[in-house]
């Protein structure tokens, strides 16, 4: 491991990861919490995996997009959680530059098919409830494939750069990252030559990705609302039903990427470690809670769900 000082420029092969600074005496419960969210992430999203799969009433267009959620959830926490375990657990501290990279590329690949695919459930809510006659001629199993399609070459296309823009800082002032895994906007700023350039194109990507995907999400839940109005109680209250567990699921994405984003722009905040909770909140909070969320929320997957723990509990009980 090469690692400078504060005044001096090097080449690096790896970067140091932190847990969280000043509460080192507490990560052993940290990783013990980060343990329990993981099998609770994998065992979420599998399940609702196995669910929508098995189910042929499932295969339809809101829950085929739900299906890619969880697969992104699942990846997600596979990309993160294992790798923060290892900080927090056994002290492996150390990740190549290269693989820093990787997991970068990982990460925000990652993130911006999460929020791709929140914008193709906000439409399938809108023409659920706006144009329900024609529902079905619009979300098509092919038109849902160009969706999905257009999302992940879009994801991959937009944060390929990322990495790349990285590999061209040549030299670090040091190499000590305050998260537990990889970010472009923090590794940059370890650089000793000039960084407008990824600046530039880590606001470009975010407004590019994130940004006009919350417009569209607004419009979409604009336009619902305007034809909610328009309904009688019941129908207004069963058509907001439907959209309860997209809007949390919503939330949980888009409040601590806004929060993360505020204090990595504003890193003389003075409360302490608040970087690295906004960070850690973003990551592992949507992997653990989104298929709670949707298997409280939606009727079909609870019910389904139900049918599945009776059975193992009944083979069980004759085995």
């Amino acid at each position: 491991m090469t690692e400078t000082s504060n005044t001096s420029c090097s080449n690096i092969t790896e970067f140091t990861l932190s847990g969280i600074p000043s509460l080192e005496n507490y990560h052993f419960w940290f990783g013990f919490l980060i343990a329990v969210m993981y099998v609770v992430a994998v065992l979420g999203n599998s399940t609702v995996l196995y669910i929508i799969k098995v189910d042929q009433e499932l295969h339809e267009p809101m829950y085929i997009f739900l299906f890619l959620l969880a697969s992104v959830e699942l990846l997600m926490a596979t990309t993160v959680m294992p790798q923060m375990l290892g900080v927090f657990w056994f002290h492996q501290q150390q990740i190549t530059f290269n693989l820093c990279l990787t997991q970068m590329f990982f990460i925000h690949f990652l993130s911006a098919l999460e929020s791709g695919v929140l914008v193709a459930m906000a439409v399938d809510r809108y023409v659920a409830i706006c144009h329900p006659l024609r529902y079905s001629s619009i979300l098509t199993y092919r038109n849902i494939a160009k969706i999905s399609l257009v999302i992940i070459v879009r994801g991959a296309a937009g944060m390929t750069p990322l990495p790349l823009l990285i590999k061209r800082l040549s030299v670090f002032q040091r190499n000590t990252l305050t998260h537990s895994y990889c970010l472009h906007q923090e590794v940059m700023k370890l650089a000793c030559v000039d960084i407008k350039v990824n600046v530039i194109y880590g606001l470009f990507i975010i407004l590019y990705t994130m940004g006009i995907d919350a417009v569209f999400i607004s419009i979409s839940y604009l336009l619902i609302i305007k034809t909610v109005v328009c309904l009688l109680a019941e129908a207004s209250l069963k058509a907001i039903s439907t959209c309860a567990a997209h809007i949390c699921i919503v939330l949980v994405y888009y409040i601590p990427l806004i929060g993360l984003s505020v204090v990595h722009r504003y890193p003389n905040v003075s409360v302490p470690n608040l970087h690295i909770l906004f960070g850690n909140i973003y990551l592992l909070l949507p992997p653990v809670i989104n298929p709670l969320i949707y298997g409280f929320k939606t009727k079909q997957i609870r019910n389904r769900l139900s049918k599945l723990l009776s059975k193992l509990i009944s083979r069980s009980k004759t085995s």
